[in-house]
């Protein structure tokens, strides 16, 4: 707001002119922080409606604006209302007692047609309906407006030509709720129009029609026809609340049903995730064991060379001893070292083959384990296939419930519907009957009282052409006493004077009686016809509110049909999801049992794998059993080798021993 008062100083003194203090110190006020700016009974001069004019264009720091009773001039009023054309945030504008005239009723209507943000219009103490032509426009404007809510013209001196131009507009106009007309002209033709234009015109909620002449029986029914426009809206807005709420049931049934699909997608992939790691895991430890079993055949054939190796080389070594007898001794330590290597060859073979057999039994043991442990995975899926078939049956059995319980709401709705039609044309024949006895009634009544009002009027008919004749023959008389009495005039003349001027007085009077009498015998002639009016009136409100409560009837008929459909429409959407996800689980159920065959295929892979690894196990312990045997034989032959050759040692010693005892040095030595 300090900001709008600095630019309203700078425009004022661009223009030569000193800005108004009470315009500044207003502006300076805490109640422009709250969003109003008040220049209520403020005289503010043409410089300042034209610096307030060109800031009020866009968007201005406050929502209300107050110019009540600023004695403002027709060039004023165009400016500002200019600047307000296109101003996106006033709210409520108020320009009571400003006198407005043709211009300024010109300026209202170009602004009710172009501005989109005022919802609140004060005009009261303005004579607008002085002017027609400018009234015109303003109807014109307002008959464009689609935003303004409330429209306040007290005291606007508006007769029935621009309460008609105002209905005219009111049937066009569909943002209009409260309109205070009170203290015109408007008169019964006014109303009447009013009255007319409540039957297009459905969001009109208040009228004000107080101190304007109208009929009570129009006021009557324009209050009618305003309750009827609120049931209308408390009806709509009613049936709008229940869309919205079973659109947002619908939607949270959608939501529900995705979130449910959705984490079965995601338990199911992640199912997928969990069979592919686990495939790879087998694949590799598969892999791995084919290793390890190409090492066994690679070791198993190294040990069937060093075998056959061994064997011809105890085959040199036997035919070493028997031919060369004489190197026995070196061939004792060759023989020895060959079987101390031979024998640690061996037992490193032991022992290397008792760690493979090991590891071989320790890789059977987990690949077994392994296969447990797909084996209840597979359980598990299986299990909870079957829960998710469990569900969908539940799924399947909750809609049919559903679709059973809309079936039997639909037709309570039709039962209700039948007993509502059913009360409605009783009331309306009851209300037919009680419409065609009070028209008899009042006919009768208004014809006695024509008959009654016809004969009064010609008794004073009578009065009044027999006071004509007195008047004409007392004025004749005075003629004659005048053209006697001008002799004696000087004399008489005070006296003359005062006669005549009491019989005249008297006529006067006798005058005004009947005068009197005349316009009371019209006005109940008037009265009789407004009685007929206002019963021919409402004979034609309560066909029109018979009429109305018909189309009421087909339009909730209609909302009925139209609400069916969606539920039809929403149910077939259901079952067509629910029949994508059967035929999504199909198809991952189809995938599980194609992952279930690869499993099994998978698995007697690996027990023909185990078996022929056990086969080969047993061939493998057959020949080392055999080679055991065959290293026995070997071992006992060496022994027997051994015993022979430390036999031949002993006899040769003996028989060297022998022969030195024998020999003279033997002797010798033996007697020293």
């Amino acid at each position: 707001m300090e900001q709008f008062g600095r630019e309203y100083a700078r425009l004022c003194a661009a223009a030569g002119a000193a800005p108004q203090e009470a315009v500044l110190r207003r502006l300076r006020e805490p109640d422009g922080a709250r969003g109003r700016l008040d220049l209520a009974a403020q005289s503010l001069s043409l410089q300042t409606c034209s610096a307030l004019g060109r800031l009020l264009p866009g968007a201005a720091p406050f929502a209300a604006l107050a110019l009540g009773d600023c004695g403002l001039s027709e060039e004023g009023v165009r400016l500002l209302l200019h600047g307000l054309c296109s101003n996106t945030t006033v709210k409520s504008l108020d320009l009571k007692g400003n006198n407005l005239r043709t211009m300024g009723a010109e300026a209202l209507g170009k602004l009710l047609r172009q501005n989109k943000s005022i919802r609140s219009l004060t005009l009261e103490w303005n004579s607008l309906g002085m002017w027609e032509e400018g009234f015109s426009f303003f109807c014109q404007g307002l008959r464009a407006n689609n935003f303004l809510q409330r429209l306040d013209l007290r005291n606007n001196q508006i007769n029935h030509q621009g309460a008609e131009e105002l209905a005219m507009a009111l049937t066009q106009n569909t943002s209009l709720q409260e309109l205070d007309l009170r203290w015109n002209n408007i008169g019964l033709l006014g109303g009447r129009a009013l009255l007319n234009c409540l039957h297009s015109n459905k969001t009109l909620k208040r009228l004000e029609l107080a101190g304007n002449n109208v009929p009570g029986d129009i006021l009557k029914a324009v209050e009618q026809a305003l309750d009827h426009n609120q049931d209308r809206e408390a009806i709509l807005s009613e049936a709008q609340n229940q869309v919205n709420i079973l659109s947002k049931e619908v939607l949270s049934l959608k939501d529900e049903k995705n979130k449910q699909f959705l984490d079965f997608v995601d338990a199911v992939d992640k199912h997928k995730e969990e069979k592919a790691r686990s495939e790879k895991m087998s694949a590799a430890r598969v892999s791995q064991l084919q290793e390890a079993l190409d090492e066994q055949y690679s070791i198993m054939n190294s040990l069937k060379t060093k075998l056959q190796m061994t064997e011809a080389a105890l085959a040199l070594s036997e035919q070493k001893v028997r031919n060369l007898g004489e190197l026995l001794n070196a061939m004792k330590q060759e023989q020895n070292c060959v079987a101390e290597c031979h024998l640690k060859e061996l037992q490193q073979q032991k022992q290397e083959s008792a760690d493979r057999e090991g590891r071989l039994l320790h890789d059977l043991s987990a690949a077994s384990e392994k296969n447990l442990l797909l084996r209840n995975q597979v359980d598990e899926l299986e299990r909870k296939c079957k829960v998710q078939q469990d569900q969908l049956f539940q799924v399947k059995q909750d809609l049919a419930n559903t679709t059973a319980e809309l079936k039997l709401r639909a037709v309570e709705a039709e039962e209700r519907l039948e007993m509502e039609k059913r009360r409605f044309k009783q009331s309306l024949e009851d209300m037919e009957s009680l419409r065609v006895k009070e028209v008899d009634r009042m006919t009768q009544h208004m014809e006695a009282s024509e008959r009654s009002m016809h004969n009064r009027i010609q008794r004073l008919e009578a009065i009044r052409i027999s006071l004509e004749e007195e008047l004409s023959q007392v004025k004749a008389a005075a003629l004659t006493e005048r053209g006697q009495a001008e002799e004696e005039l000087i004399k008489v003349r005070s006296q003359a004077r005062l006669e005549e001027q009491q019989r005249l007085e008297h006529l006067k009077e006798k005058l005004r009686l009947m005068t009197e009498s005349r316009d009371e015998a019209q006005n109940c002639c008037l009265k009789q016809k407004e009685m007929v009016a206002e019963a021919q009136a409402k004979a034609k409100q309560l066909s029109l509110y018979a009429d109305g409560l018909r189309r009421r009837l087909d339009e909730l008929q209609q909302d009925l049909d139209s609400k069916e459909e969606e539920k039809v429409t929403e149910l077939n959407k259901v079952k067509v999801e629910l029949q994508e996800q059967i035929g999504h689980l199909e198809a991952e159920r189809a995938a599980q049992d194609g992952l279930r065959e690869k499993i099994a295929t998978l698995e007697r892979q690996l027990k023909a794998l185990s078996s022929n690894h056990r086969e080969a196990l047993l061939d493998k312990e057959g020949e080392i059993s055999l080679l055991l045997e065959k290293l026995r034989m070997k071992e006992a032959e060496i022994s027997r080798v051994r015993e022979e050759e430390v036999q031949r040692a002993s006899f040769l010693q003996n028989a060297i021993m022998a022969y030195v005892q024998g020999s003279p040095l033997g002797t010798h030595s033996s007697r020293k």
